[in-house]
């Protein structure tokens, strides 16, 4: 189990990193934020797993997951058809 514990602190805090590092472009933030949920799903299934509890709140983390893709992706595609890339240098606060 320390194992197990041990493993998922170095997913999450590598998941970390790589969003504090790539502040650049606005896919790479994404697809960062995106592994970092997929390390936060994991982390509750192995936690309800264990204690063999309900699925239902496994469920409403992926509802609210997909909901946050959608919404990234929708600010990904409106920044590049308004701007011409995904730049997140050349953005200022007063654009958005």
């Amino acid at each position: 189990m320390l194992l197990n514990s041990l493993i998922f602190w170095y997913m999450f805090i590598c998941g970390l990193l790589i969003f504090c590092s790539l502040r650049k472009h606005l896919l790479l933030t994404l697809l960062s934020l995106e592994y970092l949920v997929v390390v936060l799903f994991f982390v509750f299934f192995c936690f309800l797993y264990n204690f063999e509890s309900e699925y239902n709140f496994i469920i409403i983390f992926l509802t609210f997951s997909v909901c946050e893709g959608v919404l990234g992706l929708s600010i990904l595609i409106s920044m590049i058809r308004c701007h011409g890339n995904d730049n997140l240098m050349n953005l200022s606060g007063l654009m958005w």
